[in-house]
Protein backbone atom coordinates (compact mmCIF):
# COMPACT_ATOMS: atom_id res chain seq x y z
CA UNK A 1 0.00 0.00 0.00
CA UNK A 2 1.31 3.44 -0.88
CA UNK A 3 1.22 6.25 1.64
CA UNK A 4 -1.66 8.68 1.37
CA UNK A 5 -2.58 11.88 3.09
CA UNK A 6 -5.93 13.01 4.46
CA UNK A 7 -7.04 16.48 5.50
CA UNK A 8 -10.28 16.62 7.49
CA UNK A 9 -12.83 19.37 7.26
CA UNK A 10 -11.65 21.01 10.49
CA UNK A 11 -8.13 21.46 9.11
CA UNK A 12 -6.89 24.17 6.77
CA UNK A 13 -6.62 22.80 3.24
CA UNK A 14 -6.20 24.21 -0.25
CA UNK A 15 -8.29 23.37 -3.27
CA UNK A 16 -6.93 22.92 -6.77
CA UNK A 17 -6.77 26.71 -7.32
CA UNK A 18 -4.71 27.36 -4.19
CA UNK A 19 -7.66 28.85 -2.27
CA UNK A 20 -8.54 27.59 1.23
CA UNK A 21 -11.39 25.09 1.35
CA UNK A 22 -14.46 26.16 3.28
CA UNK A 23 -16.84 24.42 5.68
CA UNK A 24 -19.72 26.49 4.34
CA UNK A 25 -22.90 24.46 4.02
CA UNK A 26 -24.26 24.10 0.48
CA UNK A 27 -27.98 23.58 0.04
CA UNK A 28 -29.14 20.96 -2.47
CA UNK A 29 -32.87 20.99 -3.00
CA UNK A 30 -35.27 18.92 -5.07
CA UNK A 31 -39.03 18.98 -5.42
CA UNK A 32 -39.46 16.60 -2.49
CA UNK A 33 -36.33 16.99 -0.37
CA UNK A 34 -33.73 19.41 0.92
CA UNK A 35 -30.11 18.54 1.76
CA UNK A 36 -27.07 20.28 3.24
CA UNK A 37 -23.59 19.39 1.89
CA UNK A 38 -20.45 20.36 3.81
CA UNK A 39 -16.77 19.63 3.28
CA UNK A 40 -15.65 16.60 5.32
CA UNK A 41 -12.25 15.39 4.06
CA UNK A 42 -9.65 15.91 1.35
CA UNK A 43 -8.28 12.54 0.20
CA UNK A 44 -4.69 12.64 -1.01
CA UNK A 45 -2.94 9.63 -2.48
CA UNK A 46 -3.28 9.39 -6.26
CA UNK A 47 -0.51 10.86 -8.37
CA UNK A 48 -2.49 11.48 -11.57
CA UNK A 49 -6.01 12.15 -12.81
CA UNK A 50 -8.85 10.40 -11.02
CA UNK A 51 -11.28 8.86 -13.51
CA UNK A 52 -14.11 7.30 -11.45
CA UNK A 53 -15.46 7.17 -7.90
CA UNK A 54 -17.84 4.48 -6.62
CA UNK A 55 -19.51 4.30 -3.19
CA UNK A 56 -20.23 1.04 -1.41
CA UNK A 57 -22.04 0.45 1.86
CA UNK A 58 -21.43 -2.82 3.67
CA UNK A 59 -22.83 -3.65 7.10
CA UNK A 60 -23.54 0.04 7.60
CA UNK A 61 -19.89 0.92 6.86
CA UNK A 62 -19.29 3.32 3.96
CA UNK A 63 -16.38 2.80 1.54
CA UNK A 64 -15.20 4.65 -1.58
CA UNK A 65 -13.41 3.12 -4.61
CA UNK A 66 -11.34 5.44 -6.81
CA UNK A 67 -9.60 4.67 -10.13
CA UNK A 68 -6.76 6.79 -11.46
CA UNK A 69 -4.45 7.39 -14.38
CA UNK A 70 -1.57 6.42 -12.07
CA UNK A 71 -2.50 2.73 -12.71
CA UNK A 72 -4.06 2.13 -9.32
CA UNK A 73 -7.33 1.58 -7.49
CA UNK A 74 -7.71 2.90 -3.95
CA UNK A 75 -10.27 1.91 -1.32
CA UNK A 76 -11.03 4.67 1.20
CA UNK A 77 -13.00 4.39 4.42
CA UNK A 78 -13.27 6.27 7.73
CA UNK A 79 -11.27 4.95 10.65
CA UNK A 80 -13.63 3.20 13.06
CA UNK A 81 -12.14 4.99 16.07
CA UNK A 82 -11.35 8.49 14.84
CA UNK A 83 -13.64 8.82 11.80
CA UNK A 84 -10.74 10.13 9.73
CA UNK A 85 -10.85 8.97 6.08
CA UNK A 86 -7.83 6.83 5.17
CA UNK A 87 -6.73 4.70 2.22
CA UNK A 88 -6.98 1.13 3.49
CA UNK A 89 -6.12 -0.69 0.25
CA UNK A 90 -4.15 0.19 -2.86
CA UNK A 91 -4.41 -2.15 -5.89
CA UNK A 92 -2.72 -2.05 -9.27
CA UNK A 93 0.75 -1.30 -10.50
CA UNK A 94 3.24 0.39 -8.20
CA UNK A 95 6.01 1.31 -10.59
CA UNK A 96 7.84 4.37 -11.79
CA UNK A 97 8.55 2.75 -15.15
CA UNK A 98 7.25 4.84 -18.01
CA UNK A 99 7.40 4.32 -21.75
CA UNK A 100 5.76 5.02 -25.07
CA UNK A 101 3.64 1.84 -25.16
CA UNK A 102 2.37 -0.80 -22.77
CA UNK A 103 5.33 -2.96 -23.77
CA UNK A 104 7.72 -0.39 -22.30
CA UNK A 105 5.83 0.39 -19.13
CA UNK A 106 2.95 2.72 -19.98
CA UNK A 107 -0.20 1.01 -18.72
CA UNK A 108 -2.31 4.04 -19.63
CA UNK A 109 -4.17 4.23 -16.34
CA UNK A 110 -7.28 2.58 -14.92
CA UNK A 111 -10.30 4.16 -16.56
CA UNK A 112 -13.07 2.41 -14.61
CA UNK A 113 -13.37 1.03 -11.08
CA UNK A 114 -16.41 -1.03 -10.05
CA UNK A 115 -17.59 -2.93 -6.98
CA UNK A 116 -19.20 -6.35 -7.22
CA UNK A 117 -22.76 -6.55 -5.78
CA UNK A 118 -21.52 -8.21 -2.59
CA UNK A 119 -18.57 -5.84 -2.23
CA UNK A 120 -16.04 -8.68 -2.08
CA UNK A 121 -14.57 -8.02 -5.54
CA UNK A 122 -13.46 -5.00 -7.52
CA UNK A 123 -12.68 -4.70 -11.23
CA UNK A 124 -10.92 -2.10 -13.33
CA UNK A 125 -10.72 -1.50 -17.06
CA UNK A 126 -7.50 -0.13 -18.55
CA UNK A 127 -6.48 1.63 -21.73
CA UNK A 128 -5.27 -1.59 -23.39
CA UNK A 129 -8.66 -3.32 -23.17
CA UNK A 130 -7.95 -5.65 -20.27
CA UNK A 131 -10.02 -5.99 -17.12
CA UNK A 132 -8.29 -6.54 -13.79
CA UNK A 133 -10.13 -8.40 -11.05
CA UNK A 134 -9.36 -8.61 -7.32
CA UNK A 135 -11.28 -10.68 -4.77
CA UNK A 136 -11.08 -10.30 -0.99
CA UNK A 137 -9.76 -13.37 0.80
CA UNK A 138 -11.38 -13.05 4.23
CA UNK A 139 -9.09 -15.62 5.83
CA UNK A 140 -5.92 -13.86 4.68
CA UNK A 141 -7.48 -10.40 4.83
CA UNK A 142 -5.89 -9.70 1.46
CA UNK A 143 -7.12 -8.75 -2.00
CA UNK A 144 -6.07 -11.51 -4.43
CA UNK A 145 -5.83 -10.87 -8.17
CA UNK A 146 -7.87 -13.26 -10.33
CA UNK A 147 -8.07 -14.06 -14.05
CA UNK A 148 -10.27 -11.59 -15.93
CA UNK A 149 -11.14 -10.97 -19.59
CA UNK A 150 -9.28 -8.98 -22.21
CA UNK A 151 -9.72 -7.87 -25.79
CA UNK A 152 -8.94 -5.31 -28.46
CA UNK A 153 -9.85 -1.66 -28.03
CA UNK A 154 -10.20 -0.73 -31.72
CA UNK A 155 -11.30 -2.42 -34.94
CA UNK A 156 -9.96 -5.97 -35.31
CA UNK A 157 -8.66 -6.15 -38.86
CA UNK A 158 -7.48 -9.74 -39.37
CA UNK A 159 -7.10 -13.15 -37.75
CA UNK A 160 -5.28 -16.37 -38.57
CA UNK A 161 -5.19 -19.89 -37.12
CA UNK A 162 -2.07 -21.97 -36.85
CA UNK A 163 -1.78 -24.78 -39.38
CA UNK A 164 -3.12 -27.30 -36.87
CA UNK A 165 -5.72 -25.01 -35.32
CA UNK A 166 -4.14 -25.02 -31.85
CA UNK A 167 -4.64 -21.28 -31.35
CA UNK A 168 -5.37 -18.15 -33.34
CA UNK A 169 -3.79 -14.72 -33.65
CA UNK A 170 -5.64 -11.45 -34.21
CA UNK A 171 -4.37 -8.03 -35.21
CA UNK A 172 -6.04 -4.68 -34.72
CA UNK A 173 -6.00 -0.93 -35.21
CA UNK A 174 -5.20 -0.72 -31.50
CA UNK A 175 -1.63 -1.58 -32.62
CA UNK A 176 -1.49 -4.99 -30.94
CA UNK A 177 -1.36 -8.63 -32.03
CA UNK A 178 -2.95 -11.04 -29.56
CA UNK A 179 -2.91 -14.83 -29.14
CA UNK A 180 -6.02 -16.65 -27.94
CA UNK A 181 -6.18 -20.33 -26.97
CA UNK A 182 -8.40 -22.72 -25.00
CA UNK A 183 -7.57 -22.88 -21.29
CA UNK A 184 -8.15 -26.50 -20.25
CA UNK A 185 -8.54 -27.42 -16.59
CA UNK A 186 -10.59 -29.97 -14.65
CA UNK A 187 -12.85 -30.79 -17.57
CA UNK A 188 -13.51 -27.11 -18.37
CA UNK A 189 -12.47 -25.16 -21.46
CA UNK A 190 -12.60 -21.42 -22.11
CA UNK A 191 -10.92 -19.09 -24.59
CA UNK A 192 -8.38 -16.72 -23.04
CA UNK A 193 -5.62 -14.39 -24.16
CA UNK A 194 -2.29 -16.10 -23.50
CA UNK A 195 0.16 -13.79 -25.23
CA UNK A 196 0.49 -10.34 -26.76
CA UNK A 197 3.25 -11.07 -29.29
CA UNK A 198 3.36 -7.61 -30.89
CA UNK A 199 2.74 -4.17 -29.40
CA UNK A 200 3.43 -1.72 -32.18
CA UNK A 201 3.53 1.98 -32.95
CA UNK A 202 1.40 1.70 -36.11
CA UNK A 203 -2.10 0.40 -36.74
CA UNK A 204 -1.90 -3.27 -37.75
CA UNK A 205 -3.78 -4.37 -40.87
CA UNK A 206 -3.08 -8.01 -41.71
CA UNK A 207 -1.57 -11.21 -40.35
CA UNK A 208 -0.89 -14.82 -41.33
CA UNK A 209 0.74 -17.76 -39.61
CA UNK A 210 3.74 -19.66 -40.93
CA UNK A 211 3.40 -23.19 -39.59
CA UNK A 212 2.99 -23.61 -35.85
CA UNK A 213 5.50 -21.21 -34.31
CA UNK A 214 5.87 -18.13 -36.55
CA UNK A 215 3.70 -15.40 -37.97
CA UNK A 216 4.04 -12.33 -40.19
CA UNK A 217 2.13 -9.08 -39.87
CA UNK A 218 1.70 -5.88 -41.86
CA UNK A 219 0.84 -2.41 -40.59
CA UNK A 220 0.50 1.21 -41.69
CA UNK A 221 4.20 1.16 -42.61
CA UNK A 222 6.12 0.06 -45.69
CA UNK A 223 7.53 -3.19 -44.30
CA UNK A 224 6.39 -6.50 -42.84
CA UNK A 225 7.68 -8.11 -39.66
CA UNK A 226 8.24 -11.80 -38.84
CA UNK A 227 7.98 -13.12 -35.28
CA UNK A 228 8.94 -16.43 -33.68
CA UNK A 229 7.35 -18.03 -30.64
CA UNK A 230 9.62 -17.85 -27.55
CA UNK A 231 10.19 -20.77 -25.23
CA UNK A 232 8.40 -19.15 -22.26
CA UNK A 233 5.12 -18.75 -24.20
CA UNK A 234 5.41 -22.21 -25.74
CA UNK A 235 5.86 -23.76 -22.29
CA UNK A 236 2.86 -21.84 -20.93
CA UNK A 237 0.63 -23.01 -23.80
CA UNK A 238 1.81 -26.60 -23.33
CA UNK A 239 0.98 -26.61 -19.62
CA UNK A 240 -2.37 -24.77 -19.67
CA UNK A 241 -3.72 -25.55 -23.16
CA UNK A 242 -2.20 -29.00 -23.78
CA UNK A 243 -0.53 -27.78 -26.96
CA UNK A 244 2.50 -29.86 -27.88
CA UNK A 245 5.89 -28.21 -27.47
CA UNK A 246 8.41 -30.04 -29.67
CA UNK A 247 12.09 -29.34 -29.24
CA UNK A 248 13.41 -26.68 -31.63
CA UNK A 249 17.05 -25.85 -32.14
CA UNK A 250 18.17 -22.29 -31.40
CA UNK A 251 14.78 -21.40 -29.96
CA UNK A 252 14.69 -17.89 -28.52
CA UNK A 253 13.80 -17.57 -24.85
CA UNK A 254 11.91 -14.29 -24.69
CA UNK A 255 11.76 -10.72 -26.02
CA UNK A 256 11.79 -7.13 -24.87
CA UNK A 257 10.97 -3.82 -26.56
CA UNK A 258 13.34 -0.90 -26.00
CA UNK A 259 11.79 2.41 -24.95
CA UNK A 260 10.59 4.28 -28.07
CA UNK A 261 11.40 1.18 -30.15
CA UNK A 262 9.25 -0.64 -32.71
CA UNK A 263 11.16 -3.94 -32.89
CA UNK A 264 10.88 -6.71 -30.31
CA UNK A 265 14.42 -7.65 -29.35
CA UNK A 266 15.46 -11.14 -28.27
CA UNK A 267 16.73 -11.18 -24.68
CA UNK A 268 19.33 -13.52 -23.19
CA UNK A 269 18.32 -15.61 -20.17
CA UNK A 270 20.08 -15.45 -16.84
CA UNK A 271 21.55 -18.88 -17.47
CA UNK A 272 23.08 -17.89 -20.81
CA UNK A 273 24.53 -14.55 -19.72
CA UNK A 274 28.32 -14.53 -19.81
CA UNK A 275 31.01 -12.12 -18.82
CA UNK A 276 32.40 -9.43 -21.12
CA UNK A 277 33.41 -5.78 -21.14
CA UNK A 278 32.07 -3.34 -18.57
CA UNK A 279 29.62 -1.84 -21.08
CA UNK A 280 28.51 -5.30 -22.07
CA UNK A 281 28.08 -6.23 -18.42
CA UNK A 282 25.76 -3.28 -17.78
CA UNK A 283 23.67 -4.11 -20.86
CA UNK A 284 23.69 -7.81 -20.01
CA UNK A 285 22.63 -7.19 -16.41
CA UNK A 286 19.60 -5.27 -17.69
CA UNK A 287 18.72 -8.17 -19.96
CA UNK A 288 19.07 -10.66 -17.11
CA UNK A 289 16.63 -8.67 -14.96
CA UNK A 290 14.13 -8.62 -17.83
CA UNK A 291 14.59 -12.32 -18.58
CA UNK A 292 14.01 -13.24 -14.94
CA UNK A 293 10.71 -11.37 -15.06
CA UNK A 294 9.77 -13.29 -18.18
CA UNK A 295 10.76 -16.55 -16.52
CA UNK A 296 7.90 -15.94 -14.07
CA UNK A 297 5.59 -17.04 -16.90
CA UNK A 298 6.93 -20.55 -16.46
CA UNK A 299 5.44 -20.68 -12.95
CA UNK A 300 1.93 -19.50 -13.83
CA UNK A 301 -0.91 -21.95 -13.20
CA UNK A 302 -3.49 -19.73 -14.90
CA UNK A 303 -3.65 -17.47 -18.00
CA UNK A 304 -1.42 -14.39 -17.73
CA UNK A 305 -2.74 -11.30 -15.97
CA UNK A 306 -2.85 -8.00 -17.82
CA UNK A 307 0.53 -6.88 -16.50
CA UNK A 308 2.08 -10.14 -17.78
CA UNK A 309 0.44 -9.75 -21.19
CA UNK A 310 1.49 -6.17 -21.68
CA UNK A 311 5.18 -6.71 -20.88
CA UNK A 312 6.22 -10.34 -20.56
CA UNK A 313 4.68 -12.23 -23.51
CA UNK A 314 6.23 -10.44 -26.50
CA UNK A 315 7.62 -12.57 -29.33
CA UNK A 316 11.11 -11.85 -30.71
CA UNK A 317 11.13 -10.20 -34.12
CA UNK A 318 13.37 -12.20 -36.46
CA UNK A 319 12.99 -10.57 -39.89
CA UNK A 320 11.81 -7.46 -41.72
CA UNK A 321 10.61 -7.56 -45.34
CA UNK A 322 11.04 -4.44 -47.47
CA UNK A 323 9.98 -3.47 -50.97
CA UNK A 324 6.56 -1.81 -50.85
CA UNK A 325 6.11 1.92 -51.21
CA UNK A 326 2.96 2.35 -49.12
CA UNK A 327 1.10 0.84 -46.15
CA UNK A 328 0.71 -2.94 -46.19
CA UNK A 329 -2.82 -4.09 -47.12
CA UNK A 330 -2.65 -7.90 -47.44
CA UNK A 331 -0.42 -10.87 -46.66
CA UNK A 332 -0.72 -14.62 -47.23
CA UNK A 333 1.64 -17.52 -46.51
CA UNK A 334 1.83 -20.68 -48.56
CA UNK A 335 0.70 -23.84 -46.78
CA UNK A 336 4.18 -25.38 -46.96
CA UNK A 337 5.59 -22.28 -45.26
CA UNK A 338 8.13 -21.54 -48.00
CA UNK A 339 6.53 -18.44 -49.54
CA UNK A 340 4.97 -15.17 -48.42
CA UNK A 341 2.83 -13.02 -50.73
CA UNK A 342 2.32 -9.36 -49.82
CA UNK A 343 0.59 -6.26 -51.19
CA UNK A 344 0.26 -2.58 -50.23
CA UNK A 345 -2.19 0.25 -50.70
CA UNK A 346 -1.99 1.61 -54.22
CA UNK A 347 -3.56 4.01 -56.66
CA UNK A 348 -1.51 2.99 -59.68
CA UNK A 349 -0.37 -0.19 -61.37
CA UNK A 350 3.23 0.48 -60.32
CA UNK A 351 2.41 0.01 -56.64
CA UNK A 352 -0.50 -2.45 -56.95
CA UNK A 353 1.92 -5.35 -57.35
CA UNK A 354 2.20 -8.58 -55.36
CA UNK A 355 5.65 -9.29 -53.95
CA UNK A 356 6.77 -12.82 -53.18
CA UNK A 357 9.40 -13.66 -50.55
CA UNK A 358 10.96 -17.07 -49.95
CA UNK A 359 11.32 -17.87 -46.25
CA UNK A 360 14.57 -19.83 -46.28
CA UNK A 361 16.70 -16.74 -46.93
CA UNK A 362 14.01 -14.02 -46.79
CA UNK A 363 14.83 -12.72 -50.26
CA UNK A 364 12.31 -11.33 -52.71
CA UNK A 365 11.48 -13.34 -55.82
CA UNK A 366 11.57 -10.93 -58.72
CA UNK A 367 9.90 -9.61 -60.73
CA UNK A 368 6.77 -8.85 -58.64
CA UNK A 369 3.40 -10.03 -59.93
CA UNK A 370 1.41 -7.40 -61.81
CA UNK A 371 -2.29 -7.48 -62.57
CA UNK A 372 -4.13 -4.86 -60.52
CA UNK A 373 -4.35 -1.08 -60.85
CA UNK A 374 -5.64 -0.36 -57.31
CA UNK A 375 -5.09 -1.77 -53.81
CA UNK A 376 -5.04 -5.55 -53.50
CA UNK A 377 -7.46 -6.34 -50.66
CA UNK A 378 -6.97 -10.10 -50.21
CA UNK A 379 -4.56 -12.90 -51.17
CA UNK A 380 -5.09 -16.67 -50.95
CA UNK A 381 -3.06 -19.79 -51.84
CA UNK A 382 -4.64 -23.10 -52.79
CA UNK A 383 -4.04 -25.93 -50.33
CA UNK A 384 -1.39 -27.42 -52.62
CA UNK A 385 0.13 -23.94 -53.24
CA UNK A 386 -0.21 -24.46 -56.98
CA UNK A 387 -2.26 -21.29 -57.45
CA UNK A 388 -2.36 -17.83 -55.87
CA UNK A 389 -5.56 -15.75 -55.98
CA UNK A 390 -5.68 -11.97 -55.62
CA UNK A 391 -8.62 -9.54 -55.52
CA UNK A 392 -8.67 -5.76 -55.36
CA UNK A 393 -10.48 -2.48 -55.19
CA UNK A 394 -10.33 -2.29 -58.98
CA UNK A 395 -13.13 -4.95 -59.11
CA UNK A 396 -10.69 -7.45 -60.56
CA UNK A 397 -9.53 -10.91 -59.55
CA UNK A 398 -6.42 -12.65 -60.87
CA UNK A 399 -5.10 -16.22 -60.61
CA UNK A 400 -1.36 -16.97 -60.73
CA UNK A 401 0.05 -20.45 -61.29
CA UNK A 402 3.27 -21.85 -59.90
CA UNK A 403 6.02 -22.51 -62.42
CA UNK A 404 7.08 -26.01 -63.54
CA UNK A 405 9.17 -28.34 -61.35
CA UNK A 406 7.80 -26.73 -58.17
CA UNK A 407 9.78 -23.54 -58.69
CA UNK A 408 8.91 -20.57 -56.52
CA UNK A 409 7.94 -18.40 -59.48
CA UNK A 410 4.33 -17.64 -60.42
CA UNK A 411 2.75 -16.32 -63.59
CA UNK A 412 -0.72 -15.04 -64.29
CA UNK A 413 -2.97 -17.61 -66.02
CA UNK A 414 -6.44 -16.08 -65.67
CA UNK A 415 -8.07 -12.82 -64.65
CA UNK A 416 -11.36 -11.00 -64.83
CA UNK A 417 -11.25 -7.20 -64.80
CA UNK A 418 -15.00 -7.08 -64.15
CA UNK A 419 -15.41 -9.89 -61.66
CA UNK A 420 -17.85 -7.72 -59.67
CA UNK A 421 -19.57 -4.45 -60.44
CA UNK A 422 -17.95 -2.87 -57.35
CA UNK A 423 -14.73 -3.46 -55.42
CA UNK A 424 -13.88 -7.00 -54.28
CA UNK A 425 -13.10 -7.26 -50.58
CA UNK A 426 -12.61 -10.97 -49.90
CA UNK A 427 -11.45 -14.20 -51.56
CA UNK A 428 -11.04 -17.84 -50.55
CA UNK A 429 -10.15 -21.14 -52.25
CA UNK A 430 -12.40 -24.14 -51.70
CA UNK A 431 -10.93 -27.48 -50.49
CA UNK A 432 -8.91 -29.35 -53.12
CA UNK A 433 -11.59 -32.07 -53.32
CA UNK A 434 -13.80 -29.62 -55.21
CA UNK A 435 -11.23 -28.97 -57.93
CA UNK A 436 -10.10 -25.44 -58.74
CA UNK A 437 -12.90 -23.47 -57.08
CA UNK A 438 -12.80 -20.12 -55.32
CA UNK A 439 -15.25 -17.53 -54.04
CA UNK A 440 -15.14 -13.73 -54.11
CA UNK A 441 -16.97 -11.17 -51.98
CA UNK A 442 -18.01 -7.80 -53.43
CA UNK A 443 -19.40 -4.49 -52.30
CA UNK A 444 -22.07 -5.13 -54.95
CA UNK A 445 -23.82 -7.38 -52.35
CA UNK A 446 -22.83 -10.59 -54.12
CA UNK A 447 -20.81 -13.69 -53.35
CA UNK A 448 -19.67 -15.42 -56.52
CA UNK A 449 -18.37 -18.98 -56.74
CA UNK A 450 -15.98 -19.60 -59.65
CA UNK A 451 -14.85 -22.94 -61.11
CA UNK A 452 -12.06 -23.66 -63.57
CA UNK A 453 -12.73 -24.92 -67.08
CA UNK A 454 -10.48 -25.88 -69.95
CA UNK A 455 -6.93 -27.24 -69.85
CA UNK A 456 -4.14 -26.06 -67.60
CA UNK A 457 -2.58 -24.20 -70.52
CA UNK A 458 -5.80 -22.27 -71.18
CA UNK A 459 -7.28 -22.00 -67.71
CA UNK A 460 -10.55 -20.12 -67.39
CA UNK A 461 -12.93 -19.61 -64.47
CA UNK A 462 -16.68 -19.23 -64.84
CA UNK A 463 -19.37 -18.34 -62.31
CA UNK A 464 -21.14 -21.47 -61.06
CA UNK A 465 -23.23 -19.85 -58.33
CA UNK A 466 -24.09 -16.36 -57.07
CA UNK A 467 -25.39 -15.62 -53.59
CA UNK A 468 -27.16 -12.33 -52.91
CA UNK A 469 -26.82 -10.49 -49.61
CA UNK A 470 -28.77 -7.61 -48.11
CA UNK A 471 -25.69 -5.40 -47.96
CA UNK A 472 -22.06 -5.25 -49.08
CA UNK A 473 -20.16 -8.52 -48.51
CA UNK A 474 -16.86 -7.74 -46.81
CA UNK A 475 -15.36 -11.15 -45.92
CA UNK A 476 -15.72 -14.85 -46.68
CA UNK A 477 -14.02 -18.16 -45.99
CA UNK A 478 -14.33 -21.76 -47.19
CA UNK A 479 -13.94 -24.47 -44.57
CA UNK A 480 -10.60 -26.26 -45.14
CA UNK A 481 -12.13 -29.76 -45.39
CA UNK A 482 -15.06 -31.20 -47.32
CA UNK A 483 -17.51 -33.31 -45.33
CA UNK A 484 -19.49 -36.06 -47.08
CA UNK A 485 -19.64 -34.28 -50.44
CA UNK A 486 -20.48 -30.94 -48.83
CA UNK A 487 -18.31 -27.85 -48.40
CA UNK A 488 -19.07 -24.96 -46.07
CA UNK A 489 -18.81 -21.28 -46.97
CA UNK A 490 -19.21 -18.47 -44.46
CA UNK A 491 -19.51 -14.82 -45.47
CA UNK A 492 -20.03 -11.58 -43.56
CA UNK A 493 -21.43 -8.18 -44.47
CA UNK A 494 -20.83 -4.56 -43.55
CA UNK A 495 -23.87 -4.75 -41.24
CA UNK A 496 -22.32 -7.53 -39.14
CA UNK A 497 -24.43 -10.36 -40.57
CA UNK A 498 -22.69 -13.76 -40.82
CA UNK A 499 -24.17 -16.37 -43.15
CA UNK A 500 -23.13 -20.06 -43.32
CA UNK A 501 -23.86 -21.94 -46.55
CA UNK A 502 -23.69 -25.67 -47.30
CA UNK A 503 -22.66 -26.26 -50.92
CA UNK A 504 -22.70 -29.43 -52.98
CA UNK A 505 -19.16 -30.59 -53.66
CA UNK A 506 -19.82 -31.64 -57.26
CA UNK A 507 -22.55 -29.30 -58.57
CA UNK A 508 -21.53 -26.31 -56.40
CA UNK A 509 -25.20 -25.59 -55.80
CA UNK A 510 -26.52 -24.20 -52.53
CA UNK A 511 -27.97 -26.92 -50.31
CA UNK A 512 -28.80 -24.70 -47.36
CA UNK A 513 -28.00 -21.24 -46.03
CA UNK A 514 -28.53 -19.90 -42.55
CA UNK A 515 -27.55 -16.72 -40.73
CA UNK A 516 -26.05 -16.74 -37.25
CA UNK A 517 -28.42 -15.29 -34.67
CA UNK A 518 -28.25 -11.50 -34.77
CA UNK A 519 -27.73 -11.15 -31.01
CA UNK A 520 -24.49 -13.15 -31.37
CA UNK A 521 -23.03 -11.27 -34.34
CA UNK A 522 -21.03 -8.00 -34.43
CA UNK A 523 -22.77 -4.66 -34.66
CA UNK A 524 -20.49 -3.34 -37.39
CA UNK A 525 -18.71 -4.55 -40.54
CA UNK A 526 -17.07 -7.99 -40.65
CA UNK A 527 -13.39 -7.70 -41.57
CA UNK A 528 -12.25 -11.34 -41.67
CA UNK A 529 -13.66 -14.86 -41.29
CA UNK A 530 -11.50 -17.93 -40.66
CA UNK A 531 -12.53 -21.55 -40.12
CA UNK A 532 -10.47 -23.57 -37.66
CA UNK A 533 -8.30 -26.06 -39.59
CA UNK A 534 -7.09 -29.48 -38.58
CA UNK A 535 -10.30 -31.49 -38.92
CA UNK A 536 -11.43 -30.52 -35.42
CA UNK A 537 -14.95 -31.90 -35.23
CA UNK A 538 -16.88 -33.77 -32.58
CA UNK A 539 -20.20 -35.53 -32.26
CA UNK A 540 -22.50 -35.08 -29.30
CA UNK A 541 -22.07 -38.43 -27.53
CA UNK A 542 -22.31 -40.16 -30.89
CA UNK A 543 -26.06 -39.44 -30.89
CA UNK A 544 -28.45 -37.99 -33.43
CA UNK A 545 -30.67 -34.93 -33.55
CA UNK A 546 -33.86 -35.39 -35.59
CA UNK A 547 -32.22 -38.33 -37.33
CA UNK A 548 -29.07 -36.36 -38.21
CA UNK A 549 -25.53 -36.31 -36.82
CA UNK A 550 -24.53 -33.00 -35.23
CA UNK A 551 -21.01 -31.87 -36.14
CA UNK A 552 -19.12 -29.03 -34.48
CA UNK A 553 -17.07 -26.60 -36.52
CA UNK A 554 -15.28 -23.50 -35.20
CA UNK A 555 -15.36 -20.14 -36.97
CA UNK A 556 -13.50 -16.95 -35.99
CA UNK A 557 -14.78 -13.50 -37.02
CA UNK A 558 -13.23 -10.05 -36.65
CA UNK A 559 -15.14 -6.80 -36.85
CA UNK A 560 -15.01 -3.03 -36.78
CA UNK A 561 -16.90 -3.17 -33.45
CA UNK A 562 -13.55 -4.07 -31.77
CA UNK A 563 -14.50 -7.72 -31.27
CA UNK A 564 -12.94 -11.05 -32.11
CA UNK A 565 -15.68 -13.68 -31.89
CA UNK A 566 -15.28 -17.46 -31.93
CA UNK A 567 -18.37 -19.46 -32.89
CA UNK A 568 -18.99 -23.15 -32.39
CA UNK A 569 -21.30 -24.03 -35.23
CA UNK A 570 -23.37 -27.19 -35.04
CA UNK A 571 -24.04 -28.66 -38.48
CA UNK A 572 -26.56 -31.48 -38.84
CA UNK A 573 -25.41 -34.14 -41.30
CA UNK A 574 -27.63 -36.82 -42.85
Amino acid sequence: MLSSGVSTGSESALNGNGNPLSNKAHIVQTANSRHLATFEALLLGHEDWIYTLKWRSRNGHLRLLSSSADNSLAIWEPDRDTGVWVCTTRLGEISGQMGATTATGSAGGFWIGLWSPDGNSVVSLGKNGGWRLWTLDAALEQWIQRVAVSGHTKAVMDTAWTAGGEYLLSTSSDQTTRLFAEWKREGLESWREFSRPQIHGYDLNCIDTMGEHRFISGADEKLLRVFEEPRAVETLLHRLCEISAPHRDNQLETANMPVLGLSNKAVATAQTATSGTDADEVHRSQEVVISRAHQSLLDLQHPPFEDHLSRQTLWPETEKLYGHGYEISAVACSHDGHLVATACRASSIDHAVIRLFETSGWTEIKPPLSAHSLTVTALSFTQDDQFLLSVGRDRMWAVFEQGPNSTRTYKIVSSNPKGHSRMILGASWAPVESGRVFATAGRDKLVKIWKSTGSSSELEFVVKESISAASAVTALSFSPEAEENVIRLAFGTDLGVIQVCSISLNELSIISSRAIQQSLTPSRSINRLAWRPGGRRSYYNGGYVNGKKPVNRTLAATSDDNSLRIYRICILED
